[in-house]
């Protein structure tokens, strides 16, 4: 058996093992702090400079604006419709680098409409194309628009509308169906085949912009017409039927597919309710999921499939602290953050989780923790809509509205304006 050479000390391997083991407590300490420094980014504290609001100029008639918001990323700008709810429609920009937002025109002389063609509003989200040509359809927005729909006259409208930011021309691409407005669009970047739903007997279009062909592939639903469709990555389209059952335009046939099962609802929601649909939707950076607010208040992640129907998950309310009738948590709008937490304000049109309050949430789907940021009066916030819009550097935009005083007028009188908003950073 050898003995231990009189050369080595064994001192020396007791002092060798200290700093191994020093090494090692040091690499633990600083993969620990590595961590911290990690979990406090992502819960960073977020504070009212990580938000702004942006006034639209030169419109004293400016009353509301819809879902139509959207970013064309070509051009980096965000494009808005403002409306007076009447007849009067301003195309706006917001130009992200300028920082400058401005109007580029009334759709009614950008497109050369009559008199009698009067639109109440762009309805629509704003699509834009892979050249960065902008899209959207206009919308009624009146009384006028129902009662004149059988009328002698009938309504003039539901224009399919194309706006070339480059050369600041509107062109109008016709009506979709007689006497009916258009209260959605998307596009297939591949094709450039857009996608409609009109109101008020929500039938599916499909509009071939290179050969000029639209297609009615029928009625969807009744009632109160479901406002939003979108797409997946492939260029298929994606609504819902007035059972709330997810109907997908399958390009690859060239026509609709049902879902056997209807989008998950709270127990007691209202038929009116479940008939309207899906509200907002926000993509994931590689758009394997898609994220859904329906009209009854329930976050859903909808994981598409190039072919066929995908997987439907229950993410809960949109808010959870509601005693009573969850199903009101009335959520328009949302958005996903670069650090891939779903972000949306929660109240309007009377349907308030907190009494007359709009609050905004941050929900992170992976772990499913939802935390309510800010709490706003009808003053300062009274209704926010868009879809999954956001720049290159990661700001998320909506359309919002508040509430002025108006003598006589319980709630005051509605007035628009952007909001501008980062997670990560303040904003300017």
């Amino acid at each position: 058996m050898k003995t231990m050479s009189k050369h080595i000390n064994p001192l020396n391997l007791v002092k060798g093992y200290s700093f191994k083991r020093l090494n090692v407590t040091l690499g633990i300490g600083l993969f620990l702090l590595c961590i911290s420094i990690i979990v406090k980014s992502q819960n960073r504290e977020i504070t009212r400079k990580n938000m702004l609001f942006i006034e639209y100029p030169n419109f004293s008639g400016a009353h509301s604006t819809w879902f139509d918001i959207g970013y064309d990323a070509k051009y980096n700008s965000v494009y808005i419709g403002v409306t007076n709810h009447i007849d009067s429609v301003g195309l706006y920009e917001y130009d992200v680098s300028k920082k400058l937002m401005g109007l580029k025109g009334f759709i009614g002389n950008l497109a050369h409409l009559r008199q009698f063609q009067w639109q109440g509003k762009i309805h629509s989200k704003i699509a834009v194309d892979n050249n960065g040509d902008v899209y959207f359809s206009t919308d009624g927005g009146d009384n006028r628009h129902v009662d004149f729909m059988n009328g002698p006259h009938g309504y003039g409208g539901g224009y399919l509308m194309k706006w070339d930011p480059e050369e600041r021309k509107l062109t109008n691409l016709g009506m979709g169906l007689q006497y009916e407005s258009m209260k959605d669009i998307d596009i297939d970047l591949e094709t450039g085949k857009i996608y409609a739903t009109t109101f008020p007997q929500v039938h599916f279009l499909v509009y071939d912009t290179k050969i000029n062909n639209f297609q009615d592939l029928g009625r969807l639903g009744s009632g109160h017409v479901p406002r939003v469709l979108f797409t997946d990555k492939w260029g298929n389209c994606y609504y819902v039927d007035w059972r709330q059952r997810i109907v997908k335009y399958e390009k690859s046939l060239g026509k609709l597919v049902f879902a056997k099962e209807s989008l998950p609802a709270f127990p007691g929601t209202p038929g009116d309710v479940i008939i309207t649909g899906i509200m907002a939707y926000a993509r994931n950076e590689d758009e394997s999921i898609i994220y859904l607010i329906t009209y009854g208040g329930k976050i859903i992640a909808f994981y598409p499939q190039k072919i066929g129907i995908g997987k439907v998950e229950d993410l809960g309310g949109c808010y959870d602290k509601s005693k009573e009738k969850k199903w009101i948590s009335y959520a328009p709008n949302l958005s996903m953050g670069n650090n891939g937490k779903l972000y949306y304000f929660v109240g309007a049109e009377g349907r308030f989780a907190k009494k007359d309050t709009v609050i905004f949430m941050e929900l992170n789907p992976k772990t499913g923790e939802k935390r309510e940021l800010f709490d706003f009066p009808l003053g300062e916030i009274s209704m926010v809509t868009g879809s999954n819009v956001k720049d290159k550097e990661g700001n998320l935009y909506y359309a919002a509205m508040k509430n002025l005083p108006s003598e006589g007028s319980k709630h005051g009188i509605s007035s628009p304006f952007m909001i501008k908003f980062n997670p990560e950073k303040e904003v300017q």
